[in-house]
């Protein structure tokens, strides 16, 4: 009776290692398509330029939110130049720059020099390889517009993708490569809801 309940577990432990390798195998293509698709956004998104489109909803907006950048940046000048900046390549990726806000204060809490443990660099916390998948080596993520204009793709490819789906709760996760976790969400979300959001 004994033998024949230990092949019975042993039987179970094998049942579940396959299914758990099986898993594990099937994620796998499903990340590098991922990969591609994203190098691919990158690739036809980075080098858009534009402006502000609404000067007046800019100034209101910049205005707004000096006030509420003063607790991480004293220099007024710098502030409204980097406002400008964030709503600037918010809206070329059809972001909602006071997210953008958001994603930036849980990141780096707006250093610009911030390097993560793992590499990640600057305000949105980038990693450095998608310079080279895209074919733009050179590119320095220190530097703010370069930084934001990466950092603001990546995060629309994944809204895009997760749209009908987890919709920004997960496209959130998949940015911060926390998918499916979501305390780095609540992070931003609380960021946003708390100090950034400037309404419809």
């Amino acid at each position: 009776m004994r033998s024949s309940l230990n092949q019975l577990i042993r039987l179970l432990l094998i049942s579940i290692s396959l299914s758990v390798f099986n898993a594990q195998a099937a994620d796998k293509p499903s990340r590098q398509q991922e990969r591609d698709e994203l190098r691919a956004f990158l690739k036809q998104t980075i080098a858009e330029s534009s402006s502000f489109t609404d000067k007046f909803e800019a100034e209101v907006w910049l205005v707004s939110q000096s006030a509420r950048l003063r607790r991480y940046i004293k220099d007024h000048e710098h502030r409204l130049s980097l406002l400008k900046a964030i709503h600037r390549e918010a809206k070329k990726a059809s972001l909602n720059p006071d997210i953008v806000l958001a994603v930036i204060q849980i990141e780096s809490a707006f250093d610009n020099y911030a390097i993560s443990r793992v590499g990640a660099q600057g305000l949105m916390q980038v990693m450095p390889f998608w310079k080279d998948e895209i074919g733009r080596p050179e590119d320095n993520l220190t530097h703010i517009d370069t930084n934001l204009s990466y950092g603001c793709r990546i995060l629309q490819y994944y809204i895009q993708r997760e749209k009908g789906k987890g919709g920004l709760s997960m496209a959130l996760a998949r940015y911060n490569g926390s998918y499916p976790r979501t305390v780095y969400t609540e992070k931003v979300m609380n960021a946003w809801k708390g100090r950034w959001d400037t309404g419809p």
